[in-house]
This record gives structure tokens, C-alpha cells and sequence, in this order.
């Protein structure tokens, strides 16, 4: 009933970013290389909380470059659960990802209102430009930041330029391996 009720309301889907940065908060090099997130070994396969988000959501947004990127890492698609792509460029996708890539475009609140029709509770907000726009609206409920000892000194920067403060409650702090920092952020509103 959960899913009727939040319907009737007409609420919009919990949206959580999930992301790893540099300690001077990019998300990205300067030539847009994302390889220094294996700079730290991972020998065990740590999930690092991926899959505590996992269950947390039944369905991400991406914006179109982390998706081309994903498609360039040369492995099988790695999600399990449906995934749209942002975009106003895009017009198709490959045929073997049809059944688990749509495409979609317009405004943030029309695209979440579209999925909260389809039943979705829970998005995963990837890709760096998709964050910022979601940011920017606030429209982001939790932010999962796993913060890397490295330095980068300049590239994509995770939350770029904000024209309003976004208050957050600090839920918990891990580590992993013992070098790896996340923080868990829930927006702080007003009731």
C-alpha cells in the first residue's frame, strides 16, 4: 500500500546521489579521466555501500556523458535496475540495452513527476552535470559522497556553483579500506 499511498500524494521519488570525489572535491581530471578511483586497491571487492543504496532505490538518472562513459568501460551493462539517460541528443540506444536504458528529457520536475507515475520510490541521481541541475533545483533528498586522498588540482568539480545554500543533516561517516571517507547527507527542510 506504500506505493498507493505515495501516489495519491503525488510525491516525488527520494533522490540520492552516490558518488566519489578527490579530496579537493572533483569528480573528474582535467582530461575528464575518471582512473584515479582505482588508485586505491580494493582486493576484497568492497561494495563501499553500493549495495545499501541498491536497496534504497529501484531506478537511476543519468545524464548522457556518464552514460557514454559506462558504455565505453567495455564490460556488460552493470545495472540492474531500469536506468534513464538525460538527454536531447540521444535517440536511441543499442538494441541490446533495450529492455534496461530509456531515454528522457525535459524538466527535472516534469521527468520526476514522469517516474513517480511509473511507480518508482527511489532514484539514484549519477553524473555530474545531472547532480548540479538536480542541486540547483533542489531536488536532491541524500547525498552519499566517498571522498578519495588524492588530490587532482583542477577538473570536473562535484557541486560547482550554487545560487542558494542547501542545508544537510549528517546521517553517519565510514570508512573503507582504510583510506576511503564516506559521508552520508540527508537535506535538511523545513517542515
Amino acid at each position: 500500500m506504500i506505493f498507493s499511498l505515495y501516489q495519491m500524494e503525488g510525491m516525488k521519488p527520494h533522490t540520492i546521489v552516490y558518488i566519489a570525489q578527490s579530496l579537493d572535491g572533483y569528480i573528474a581530471d582535467s582530461d575528464g579521466n575518471i582512473d584515479w578511483l582505482e588508485a586505491i586497491p580494493n582486493p576484497n571487492g568492497d561494495m563501499m555501500g553500493y549495495d545499501v543504496l541498491m536497496q534504497d532505490v529501484d531506478a537511476i538518472i543519468m545524464g548522457r556523458g556518464t552514460y557514454e562513459t559506462v558504455l565505453a568501460f567495455d564490460i556488460d551493462w552493470p545495472y540492474q535496475i531500469p536506468v534513464y539517460v538525460l538527454s536531447s541528443k540521444l535517440k536511441t540506444v543499442p538494441e541490446h540495452l533495450s529492455s534496461k536504458v530509456f531515454l528522457l528529457n525535459g524538466k527535472l520536475d516534469f521527468i520526476l513527476s514522469t517516474l513517480s507515475k511509473k511507480g518508482y520510490q527511489g532514484l539514484y541521481i549519477d553524473g555530474g552535470k545531472t547532480i548540479q541541475s538536480f542541486l540547483a533545483e533542489d531536488l536532491i533528498d541524500e547525498l552519499r559522497i566517498t571522498t578519495l586522498p588524492i588530490l587532482l588540482g583542477g577538473g570536473s568539480s562535484l557541486f560547482g556553483t550554487l545560487e542558494n545554500r542547501l542545508a544537510w543533516d549528517h546521517v553517519t561517516t565510514s570508512v573503507y579500506l582504510d583510506q576511503l571517507v564516506q559521508s552520508h547527507y540527508r537535506r535538511k527542510r523545513e517542515s
